[in-house]
């Protein structure tokens, strides 16, 4: 069977991105250029607590998805603290032309005019937004009723408790690498807490995005476009089969090495990859599987026995310049051993 299938074309992802809507500084057909230049194929313009379809954008060969950033902080005021955690979601809409806003809260809504706030569909609860476990749960859930999916964005940056981020239900995704974030810290690359919520039981897929604000120049360290990708895989390139794609974990969350193929026959699993220095068969074990080469040297397949007692099975790899590619988790009933 194929984890991911040498028969299926890959398309190349941003599904975090913001614009001169909230707080970017790029019009929407300005990122449209710059990522089509470099082979992306699907963006999401994710603007803060405003939802937009961008379809006007679309072409042959590039793909809008629909969506908005939506967050909840433990301030009343939705005041912003350096040193307070907080909670940054992503909602991506099913159907492209749904812009209504979730659990509205004006007081969140900073980037729109009084007009777009009395104008836009409002759709769930309207009272105070509560930094809570079951109020961020309800949003997702209230999300969820009115055809949006949800993805955890920037775990490491919100500063939020691990103990409550496994309590959370619902998200389909999370970013295993927010670059916007990364290029900051050097810390959000979140494989720890992907691992740790596998090993938990949750279903939860893994992707990556630049998060990008394009407030430096192209020349900059600090640039924060064309960090952090996502590979999707759909049947066909419309909007519908891509949104399914990501629904159903048929993508791969990547900082620049690629999957050619990962297929399992039995308990074997044969890897293809980009040129990489190491490749990593993540079960739930203390040890992963692993496959590396001296400095200097690159690999680009592997193959492993997985034994009997692993609870998943997740493909990671890194290339010479430390940067990962990571599969989602594939869980036993999910597999043919």
């Amino acid at each position: 069977m194929y984890l991911i299938s040498p028969f299926k074309k890959q398309y190349k992802a941003n599904l975090h991105c913001h614009s001169v809507f909230s707080d970017g500084k790029k019009t929407p057909d300005e990122l449209k250029e710059m990522y089509k230049e470099q082979g992306y194929s699907i963006l999401a313009i994710t603007d803060h607590e405003t939802p937009k379809n961008h379809s006007y954008l679309n072409d042959s060969d590039f793909l809008t998805i629909t969506g908005y950033e939506t967050y909840v902080r433990p301030d009343p005021e939705c005041r912003y603290d350096v040193y307070n955690k907080e909670i940054h979601i992503n909602l991506f809409a099913r159907n492209p032309e749904n812009e209504a806003i979730v659990c509205y809260n004006p007081k969140y809504c900073k980037y729109m005019t009084d007009v777009q706030k009395k104008q836009i569909k409002k759709v769930g609860s309207q009272k105070t937004r509560e930094y809570s476990v079951a109020y961020i749960n309800e949003l997702i859930q209230t999300a969820k009723e009115n055809g949006y999916i949800a993805a955890y964005n920037h775990p490491w940056w919100s500063q939020e408790d691990e103990a409550d981020i496994l309590k959370y239900e619902g998200f389909f995704s999370m970013e295993m690498c927010n670059y916007g974030s990364y290029l900051i810290s050097r810390l959000e690359y979140n494989a720890a807490l992907y691992d740790k919520m596998l090993l938990c039981g949750k279903r939860i897929f893994c992707h990556s995005a630049d998060d990008n604000h394009n407030a430096e120049p192209a020349d900059s360290v600090a640039y924060d476009s064309f960090g952090g990708f996502t590979m999707i895989m759909p049947e066909s390139f419309t909007y519908d089969s891509v949104f399914k794609a990501m629904e159903q974990g048929e993508m791969y969350s990547s900082m620049g090495p690629e999957f050619k193929e990962i297929s399992m026959t039995g308990n074997k699993i044969h890897i293809e990859c980009s040129d990489v220095e190491r490749i990593m068969v993540f079960t739930g074990s203390k040890a992963p599987k692993r496959k590396y080469v001296k400095p200097g040297e690159t690999i680009n397949f592997a193959d492993f026995e997985i034994d009997d007692r692993a609870k998943f099975v997740r493909v990671s790899v890194v290339d010479k310049y430390g940067r990962f590619a990571d599969t989602r988790g594939f869980f036993r009933d999910e597999l043919e051993f």
